[in-house]
């Protein structure tokens, strides 16, 4: 099936709701998206002699047109290869030409780096900017009608994000988009009829990913005027629109919390805030809850199990009764009922409650495989099983605590040690913002602990003051060897520390 199906769905039983806003304004109903997106669908079919399948890049800021844009690929059988807009030229240029994609439609701002790879890509046949004639003629014109298309064929190509060699491009087909979409309307959160989601994260990955449970319920997408996170510009919206969910990154969690403004944020206005794509230290979130109250809830996926592997549910967050409601804040949950999840040993062989191995997972929601890359794929899926590359641990209730990835474990005198029970522990330093650990090469233990700190504005620590607090907490072999104290930690498009370069810097 189709996964736009919903949207023909939508506008036929919701003509007139409101299905995407710019800030305040509404944009579309469900009824004039609809036909805005077939006579554009025609236009991308028709134009360019495009077949089912054929892949189109998106490379935008977050803007209404990048609705309208995914929906009519669709709409018309292609596959959807979404770009970060703050990557590279050269990135692009990868991206656009391992996709083989065939067209690009890109906004103003982002012309310039596209047109400047355009000869690096042979299958590039044009690129088509937001707000031109040749985008002005994608529609009105004669409207096609919806295009069939397998569960299992890809509706979109999603580059990984590359911290670590060439990104990888996860081909999600329809069926995995129906099974996150499914699973999250199930076990993170049902906001029913009409309801607003603010994509405030870039919509070319788990922000827009999350776009279908509120096709689904004919919700508003809104788009910030402003095309990004703003903090004081998220809160307006949320006091405008009421009763609002989104899906931010655990660092942008933490600038709304510490804003000014955020008091000036009215009850109600917030329904959920959905966080996940890195660590979320448990000292943040309490401060995030004590702020704005129990409308937090969490996902662990990856790209190649779109948002899906694991959920901590806002009744979890909730239950501050619970024995252990700390330890289950520092978890990333329990696995969906849709996926059987995992811990193995490097043999994958399963490990008992407790122990550390590396998280695997199965189940409709995981990826075909990485496009045109049969090596990746044979190492990541083995017998119908996605080898994560995450290392974690069950405990006795089937949570997960997510450790690190397998690259970033630290081996010191034959031990291993994860770099985010440290930095759970400085984080507890109330002049400490921001705190990364990695290894650095020991001639005699093979490795010691290095930690970059980043104090709060104003504020000054002292090593001894971080090592007395290490050795209240942790074994004494786990304390950094060295503190080194940066105005900020390196980090990549989506707010994921950078461990490579803090790698090189030690």
């Amino acid at each position: 099936m189709n996964i736009v199906r919903w949207l023909e769905r939508a506008a036929r039983y919701h003509p007139e709701a409101a299905a995407v806003a710019r800030g305040t304004s509404v944009h579309h109903t469900y009824h004039s998206l609809l036909r805005r997106v077939s006579w554009m669908a025609s236009g991308l079919r028709n134009r360019f002699r495009l077949q089912p399948g054929d892949r189109v890049a998106v490379a935008m800021t977050n803007c209404v047109e990048a609705i309208e844009t995914f929906y009519a690929i669709w709409h018309a059988g292609l596959v959807a290869v979404p770009m970060n807009a703050k990557l590279h030229p050269r990135e692009f240029a990868y991206i656009l030409d391992n996709s083989g994609a065939a067209l690009c439609l890109c906004t103003d701002d982002l012309a310039e780096d596209i047109e400047s790879v355009r000869a690096d890509c042979p299958n590039l046949k044009a690129v088509i900017v937001v707000g031109s004639k040749d985008y002005k003629r994608l529609g009105p014109g004669d409207p096609i009608g919806l295009q069939d298309r397998a569960a299992g064929d890809i509706a979109w190509l999603f580059y990984t994000s590359g911290t670590t060699g060439r990104p990888k491009g996860a081909s999600l087909s329809h069926r995995n988009l129906i099974e996150m979409t499914q699973s999250y309307l199930m076990e993170v959160d049902d906001p029913g009829l009409n309801a607003p989601i603010l994509h405030a994260a870039p919509v070319s990955h788990g922000s827009g990913l999350y776009n279908f449970p509120f096709l689904l319920r004919a919700g508003i997408q809104i788009i910030p005027e402003s095309g990004r996170y703003e903090p004081d510009e998220t809160m307006a919206l949320a006091n405008h629109w009421r009763n609002m969910s989104m899906f931010l990154a655990p660092t942008m969690v933490k600038r709304l919390v510490e804003h000014p403004a955020a008091s000036e944020l009215k009850p109600g206005a917030i329904r959920t805030i959905v966080y996940g794509g890195g660590p979320m230290y448990v000292a943040d979130i309490k401060q995030g809850m004590a702020r704005f109250g129990d409308i937090f809830a969490q996902i662990y996926g990856q790209g190649e199990s779109p948002m899906t592997i694991t959920t901590l549910s806002r009744a979890e967050h909730m239950n501050r009764s619970h024995p252990r409601w700390e330890q289950r804040l520092a978890s990333v949950g329990r696995a969906y009922a849709g996926v059987e999840v995992r811990i193995t040993d490097e043999n994958g062989v399963d490990l008992p409650e407790g122990e550390i191995g590396e998280i695997v997972v199965r189940g409709d929601v995981v990826m075909a495989g990485y496009w045109n890359d049969p090596a990746a794929t044979a190492k990541s899926l083995r017998d119908g099983w996605l080898f994560t590359g995450d290392m974690g641990s069950f405990d006795a209730d089937g949570f997960l605590s997510l450790k690190d990835r397998s690259k970033d474990m630290i081996i010191s005198g034959g031990t291993n040690i994860y770099p985010r029970e440290i930095e759970e522990v400085l984080l507890r330093h109330p002049a400490v913002l921001e705190a990364s650990v990695v290894g650095r090469p020991h001639p005699e233990w093979g490795e010691e602990v290095v930690a970059f700190v980043v104090a709060g504005e104003g504020k000054q620590v002292a090593p001894a003051e971080l090592d007395a607090l290490c050795l209240g907490n942790i074994a004494r072999f786990k304390r950094p060897k060295d503190y080194k104290f940066v105005a900020s930690l390196p980090k990549n498009n989506y707010g994921k520390v950078l461990k490579t370069e803090l790698r090189k810097l030690v």
